[in-house]
């Protein structure tokens, strides 16, 4: 028998992924129900808002993963401001490549959409944004760039990263990644970095 939380985790795992592919306006609950396998019954037990919730744990879930990632990017790149923009390019090409192109940034998708559909949720991924940011450039302030430069640096690349993954799931490529990570490395050239 399968419990209660699994199903819950299974509907927060599919919401994700399907709003990753297909954003969240053109996801509807009977296809997370049907794909994520959790009894319609226990759906609102689990949340009670509805489609809202499980995009606001969705989120919550993708953005605490990509922090996580980061962190771990950043540590293993300490002071090293190349190697930490080149692994972020590798691993998003990597996990591009893993979903056959399929998945866009779950926050990117979501930002596109929801600003005339729900305030609240638009806050949550906007908080995403800033603090996938920060973490960035936290690793910049790190490798010894003055403050304004790490926060505009970061800002830069994950513009860059977002726009990136459009690209790729366009051209069903990693090419953009390789190609932004040159020009990083003749950006710092010619800045003494």
């Amino acid at each position: 028998m399968t419990r209660k939380t699994d199903a819950r985790a299974r509907a927060i795992a599919t919401a994700e992924r399907l709003f990753r592919i297909q954003g969240y306006t053109a996801t509807g609950l009977t296809q997370i129900l049907e794909e994520s396998g959790a009894p319609k019954g226990s759906f609102y037990f689990h949340f009670p808002r509805g489609k809202a919730q499980l995009a606001e744990e969705a989120i919550d879930q993708y953005i605490a993963n990509r922090i996580s990632v980061l962190r771990s990017i950043s540590a293993n790149t300490a002071a090293n401001a190349l190697n930490f923009v080149h692994q972020l390019f590798d691993t998003f090409a990597a996990e591009m490549i893993a979903s056959d192109f399929q998945y866009g940034c779950l926050m990117q998708n979501l930002a596109n959409e929801l600003p005339a559909i729900d305030v609240e949720l638009t806050k949550r991924v906007a908080r995403g944004f800033a603090d996938s940011t920060e973490i960035i450039a936290e690793h910049f302030r790190g490798c010894g760039f003055a403050p304004t430069r790490a926060s505009s640096s970061a800002t830069a690349l994950v513009a860059a990263l977002e726009g990136a993954r459009t690209i790729a799931r366009l051209e069903h490529s990693p090419a953009i990644f390789l190609a932004l990570a040159d020009v990083s490395i003749q950006g710092w050239a010619i800045s003494g970095r």
